[in-house]
């Protein structure tokens, strides 16, 4: 691209150096020619006059010093075109065969030019510039006036202006490389910079970060690789983290069920009892990894964006009252107190099922992290244009640290709320909680202090002022 653009800027200087060449070489030619044939009129105005009145020994002494005055030289021919007088005293009595000469003779034109040139080799040699002129003595045409003089200093002159400003054009065009290749490599070096960073970027270094300077658009390009490099950074660590612990997830209970199996298995005799209650452990681990298989499958359809919402018209707060009857008996089995409230019943357009899982895991999660005899409530109402649902316990609380994280996935806090009864989750349920709420264009927050307690809340948008939504 730089040698194309040097090509171009050459080639119009070149263009340039000529056309000025020719204009100067024109206007300084034209200039000569008008300058020559009014003296050469003035010349054969005196000299005609005085060509039958001096004598022909001082008509060429005449002749001679007009020639010396104007540095060319001068032929005087007759009629018929034969030379009478030369300065040079070279052509007398020459016929001169130059066709401007004849066209003044024949009176076809007051005066008339030419230039003569020879070719030496490859040289060309400009011989002279012709101009003629009518003489008239007392009115009767008595032949020409010839002026020759040398254009070859002139052509010259040019020649050497074109070379000058050819040299002029060259050190500029150097000095236009070198500012092009400094512009361009200034140019060009965030963009070398960010195809590097793409390239360690495809090989999975993420650590190369592109220079940001300045506000120009290749700055804004830079900043926004930047930013989508930090992305894909904390993508692929979000990704190495999940995979981690999906696979601790389900390694720990296939662990659990293959010890508690080869017990079964090579234990010797064991009585019924035993036997019974590690069967029932192993039908607990199945359903725990059920539960994390069916998570991840949730959470993978809704990453996918192949998960599809059913929605109809319902009430939201039959949806809230099921999902606590449900889990009434796992309250009253820690002795907690699950009260719920329903002030509005919240009519909107959703997906059942999913909002049965929204419910379902967060009040399930405040009974596994309130201590036994422990207060949850669960209250809905409607506020302006959304249905507002809160689920307050007064368990041990959230550490503020972890409050941020609380809704990623696997994430548990527990070294701070330990569970009550060994009943763990999937630490997937806030995750999808928050995925299913994000799909009915709602929110979930929550906020937590140490020791009195943890609330969540819960806005989803009323019939009214979801229609036409996502």
């Amino acid at each position: 691209m730089v040698a194309a653009l040097l090509a171009v800027t050459g080639i119009a200087f070149y263009l340039v150096g000529a056309l000025t060449v020719s204009m100067v070489g024109s206007t300084m030619m034209s200039s000569r020619t008008n300058s020559q044939i009014e003296t050469l009129n003035a010349l054969a105005s005196v000299l005609g006059e005085k060509s039958n009145v001096v004598s022909a020994d001082e008509f060429y002494r005449q002749v001679i010093e007009a020639a010396r005055r104007n540095g060319g030289r001068l032929l005087v021919v007759d009629m018929n075109g034969k030379v009478t007088v030369d300065s040079y005293n070279e052509r007398n009595g020459e016929r001169l065969t130059e066709a401007e000469i004849y066209r003044v003779i024949a009176d076809t034109e007051s005066q008339a030019y030419g230039f003569y040139r020879e070719t030496e080799g490859a040289e060309t040699i400009w011989r002279g510039h012709y101009a003629s002129a009518l003489l008239d003595a007392d009115g009767h045409k008595t032949g020409a006036l010839v002026l020759v003089t040398s254009i070859q200093p002139l052509i010259d002159a040019l020649g050497m202006l074109r070379n000058r400003m050819l040299m002029i054009f060259g050190i500029a065009l150097l000095m236009v490389a070198a500012a092009i290749t400094m512009v361009t490599r200034l140019m060009t070096r965030p963009i070398r910079e960010l195809s590097e960073g793409i390239r360690s970027m495809g090989e999975g270094d993420f650590t190369k970060k592109v220079r940001v300077k300045g506000h120009d658009e290749l700055a804004q390009l830079a900043a926004a690789f930047n930013q989508m490099e930090d992305q894909v950074r904390s993508l692929d660590e979000t990704r190495n983290q999940f995979v981690s612990n999906a696979s601790h997830e389900l390694k720990t209970p296939l662990t659990t069920m293959k010890i508690l199996i080869e017990s079964i298995l090579y234990g010797g005799d064991m009585d019924r009892e035993t036997r019974d209650e590690f069967l029932g452990d192993i039908n607990r681990e199945i359903d725990r990894l059920t539960g994390v298989v069916t998570d991840l499958l949730t959470l993978a359809h809704i990453d996918s964006r192949k998960l599809t919402l059913k929605r109809e018209e319902l009430y939201f707060g039959d949806i809230v009252r099921e999902s606590a009857e449900r889990l009434m008996p796992m309250a009253g089995k820690h002795e907690q107190n699950l009260t719920v409230r329903i002030d509005d019943e919240c009519e909107m357009i959703a997906d059942e099922s999913k909002l049965e899982q929204v419910c379902y895991n967060l009040i399930s999660n405040a009974i596994k992290y309130t201590k036994n005899g422990g207060e949850i409530d669960v209250h809905l109402v409607s506020s302006g244009r959304d249905a507002v649902l809160t689920v307050r316990d007064n368990g041990i609380g959230i550490p503020e640290e972890d409050i941020e994280h609380i809704f990623d996935r696997f994430y548990r806090v527990d070294k701070a709320r330990a569970r009550t009864d060994g009943e763990g989750g999937t630490g997937l349920g806030l995750s999808i909680v928050k995925q299913i709420v994000r799909l009915h264009a709602g929110t979930v927050t929550v906020s937590s202090v140490v020791g009195n307690g943890t609330t969540f809340t819960v806005m989803l948008p009323l019939m009214n002022a979801s229609e036409g939504g996502v």
